[in-house]
């Protein structure tokens, strides 16, 4: 017993290494560069201290893209969250034909490449070509909007391909705490003249709270990165910089513009804002969890 605690620690060890050398001490570097002016290439950094934090503030470009960032952990978050409790309950509770068909269509949208995705609803967005704009006009609704290309509705488009993807992982997960419940303590609430919403909402919601707080954590900060791929992939933050978001417009300046240091700082301000939602999100959904026997 006494060599258990050396032996535990050189088993860490190599682990511990790996991840202080390929997580730690990037990080800390993001935080040193952002301090600096530098082109990423063979100039020597210059310090300049907080003056690429002072240039974001007067960034239409980086504002833009922090409340495109901040429309999406708001409204994609609320819908997939939302669906999935609801598609979950559905499935679980309902006598549906083909039901394992429904499982299996829901999920299969969240083994795809992001880049597969992209390619799916540049097709469906596709303004002459299109599923959308098709339906429209068989519908004798008229031409629709360029989807992609129209300011005021890309990050619709962006939200809408988003929620498509992420649903089926959710529903999957939500069904498996569900299916934990206890079938007595539905058939009690009926007798008790209690319908199939409000057994959800008093009954399963406060059940599986656990599993949705852990999940709304887990979705909103997996968010940010999937938001700079499906961008990168399906509009590259146009038209005109309207769907930009923070990752990718990082991704600009430190290896496009060559502004290494003002990229960095770019990564700072969404590392800390990731930090500060999920901690957000830990507070505000932290309550008491109720136990059933």
């Amino acid at each position: 017993m006494g060599g258990a605690g050396p032996f535990a620690a050189l088993c860490i060890l190599p682990a511990l290494v790996l991840y202080v050398l390929f997580l730690v001490y990037p990080t800390l570097n993001v935080f040193r560069m952002s301090l600096f002016d530098w082109n990423g290439l063979g100039n020597a950094p210059s310090f300049i201290g907080l003056d690429n934090f002072a240039a974001l503030v007067h960034d239409p470009t980086f504002v833009r893209a922090f409340e495109n960032t901040l429309f999406i952990l708001v409204v994609v978050t609320i819908v997939t969250i939302c669906s999935s409790i609801f598609i979950a309950a559905v499935l679980t509770r309902e006598t549906l034909v083909g039901a394992g068909w429904y499982r299996f269509v829901l999920y299969l949208p969240s083994v795809l490449s992001i880049v597969v995705v992209a390619a799916i609803f540049s097709a469906v967005f596709d303004q002459n070509n299109g599923l959308v704009n098709g339906l429209l006009q068989a519908l004798g609704l008229g031409h629709g909007p360029v989807w992609l290309g129209d300011q005021n509705v890309v990050m619709y488009s962006v939200a809408i391909a988003m929620v498509w993807q992420s649903l089926g992982y959710y529903v999957v997960l939500y069904m498996a705490g569900m299916s934990s419940v206890p079938v007595e303590i539905y058939e009690s609430a009926s007798l008790d003249g209690a319908g199939r919403m409000t057994q959800l909402g008093s009954i399963t919601i406060p059940l599986i709270w656990s599993n949705i707080r852990t999940t709304l954590t887990f979705f909103v900060l997996s968010s940010v990165n999937l938001a700079f791929v499906l961008v990168k992939a399906l509009t590259d933050g146009g038209p005109n910089g309207s769907s930009e978001v923070l990752l990718n417009y990082m991704y600009k300046q430190a290896f496009t513009n060559s502004a290494y240091g003002y990229g960095m700082a770019i990564g700072v301000v969404t590392f800390l804002f990731s930090f500060l939602v999920a901690m957000l999100i830990s507070h505000v959904t932290r309550r008491e969890v109720l136990q059933y026997s």
